[in-house]
């Protein structure tokens, strides 16, 4: 298994070499030739993908494989990072308005041929295969030759996002459906997927496959990168267009169609997937220096009805599944809200600059429910955590069903303070007696001023000494109770201060299992 915190840390070591190989918007570079580079140009109508995905998902599913050298097919993953795509050549590196491309070989677990394009003027052309665009290190035996087609895994794309004279790494997409983002001054932490099938489902999870992307040339005042992909698996085929917009916060537009080869009796879209080990609430398990370990502490949610809802995240010892039923969501998303050094305590994962990930639906999404999936896990490096948007109706064989939605990757949301106030913290312990859990909550923000009053609810056992009290450290509201489970394995909670009546903090959940 790929270790997860090495994955990470290979990546910021990347952006170190980047630094020193020259990735800068001033330097020089002896571009490949055209001729060698690009295949012929063909035309690219607006909804080619669209019918490209149509025409697949009437076929059997093909699945496909890269037929690697031997010397490229058993990499190591210390031998995969040692396939680099040169700095020389980035696509687009010395021109405006600052976006540049670069390529992912193939090997190591990435063995799924992808093809990638290039858009301009209503003309697409596809990049060759060229070794030369990689630098083959040391480990690895025996390089590649230009007579091999080996396709590529993916590509990832850089803009002046910190620096006016740096073009940072800001997005990548690599591995199945995966793609993930950065905002200005972030590091890589939760990925986002284009569609989720059968998860945490007993026969097994199906994992759809971007097997081509189209990048759209930016034009020179563009603030924005268009890629366009194309989704196949077993069940299905699905275009996608995103435009990209990176900066302060990076925005994804996602545009998808979708054409059914069966019956999606359960799927998850706008899927997000990150890694919560523990912090306060619960770390009996944990026996760790570290305050806390996390990509998210928590599922946020905005219900149709305007509620908002926090459940921070838990790391269980056994699968949970939770839903949250709603008709036309405003959006959800996994959040990252502990946003100082002092709260993990981690020089190497800075997983205070790990980017929150929100949702927002465009349109009407009807009724369906948020899925929040909490995996078991005893290591850092796993990806545990799975949230998505899973619609009341199935999605039946030969239909086309089409959403819109927009990602905002950033340090939190909304970006302007919320009218009820959020929870910052919570933690829990035995209450001095021994016995009872006490757990205790801090709201800040909003508008927490006159009486204000505590609604806690659990669905068993028995909630006991519910206090509210002004915290004058804070300037917010601290709630403390205690919860006596009276022989419940698993008791769902739900506290909410309120004023005249109406809430004045969000909704705090919480799955408390024995």
């Amino acid at each position: 298994m790929l270790n997860r915190r090495e994955f990470l840390r290979a990546m910021e070591a990347c952006m170190a070499l980047a630094a020193v190989c020259g990735f800068s918007a001033t330097a020089q570079a002896e571009a490949i030739p055209d001729d060698v580079l690009f295949a012929e140009p063909q035309p690219f109508p607006e909804d080619f993908v669209t019918n490209l995905a149509r025409s697949l998902s009437e076929k059997p599913f093909g699945e496909s494989k890269v037929k690697l050298p031997e010397a490229l097919s058993k990499l190591t993953y210390d031998q995969y990072r040692d396939i680099r795509f040169r700095a020389d050549q980035s696509l687009w590196k010395d021109q405006p308005p600052g976006f540049s491309m670069d390529l992912f070989h193939t090997g190591f677990v990435y063995n799924t041929p992808v093809d990638i394009h290039v858009v301009s003027d209503g003309q697409q052309r596809k990049l060759n295969y060229v070794p030369g665009l990689f630098s083959f290190g040391p480990s690895i035996p025996t390089p590649p030759k230009g007579d091999m087609d080996l396709h590529y895994s993916g590509l990832r794309v850089r803009y002046r996002l910190n620096k006016p004279d740096y073009q940072d790494e800001f997005a990548v997409f690599q591995g199945a459906s995966y793609f993930r983002a950065v905002a200005k001054d972030q590091v890589y932490g939760l990925s986002a997927r284009g569609l989720a099938i059968d998860t945490a489902q007993p026969k097994g999870e199906e994992f759809p496959e971007f097997r081509q992307f189209w990048i759209r040339k930016p034009e020179p005042d563009s603030p924005s990168l268009v890629v366009y992909a194309l989704l196949d698996s077993p069940s299905c085929a699905g275009a996608y267009r995103f435009t990209i917009r990176p900066g302060e916060e990076t925005l994804m537009d996602v545009e998808l169609k979708l054409f059914a080869r069966r019956d999606l009796t359960h799927v998850g879209f706008a899927p997000l997937t990150s890694m919560f080990f523990f912090d306060d609430t619960n770390r009996a398990r944990v026996d760790d220096f570290r305050s806390a370990v996390h990509d998210s502490d928590g599922l946020s949610m905005q219900t149709g009805q305007g509620e908002w809802l926090w459940r921070p995240l838990s790391n269980p010892s056994t699968l949970q599944i939770s839903a949250f039923v709603d008709t036309s969501p405003r959006g959800f998303g996994l959040m990252q809200r502990k946003r100082q050094y002092a709260e993990y305590l981690d020089l190497e994962a800075r997983y205070e600059r790990r980017p929150s990930l929100w949702v927002e639906p465009v349109g009407d999404w009807g009724s369906g429910h948020v899925e929040l999936v909490e995996i078991p896990s005893d290591r850092e490096m796993n990806d545990n955590i799975v949230a998505y948007w899973r619609p009341k109706d199935v999605v039946t064989k030969g239909t086309e069903y089409s959403l819109t939605y927009r990602l905002h990757w950033g340090n939190a949301w909304p970006l302007v303070p919320p009218l009820v106030a959020q929870a910052v913290f919570a933690g829990s312990g035995l209450n001095v007696e021994q016995t009872r859990r006490q757990f205790i909550i801090e709201f800040t923000g909003g508008d927490l001023t006159g009486e204000i009053l505590a609604d806690v609810k659990a669905s068993a056992g028995e909630v006991v000494n519910v206090v509210p009290h002004f915290n004058s450290e804070t300037g917010g509201y601290r709630l403390s109770f205690e919860l006596d489970p009276k022989g419940a394995d698993t008791i769902e909670i739900r506290a909410i201060l309120k004023r005249d009546g109406k809430p004045a903090t969000e909704t705090w959940l919480y799955r408390w299992t024995a």
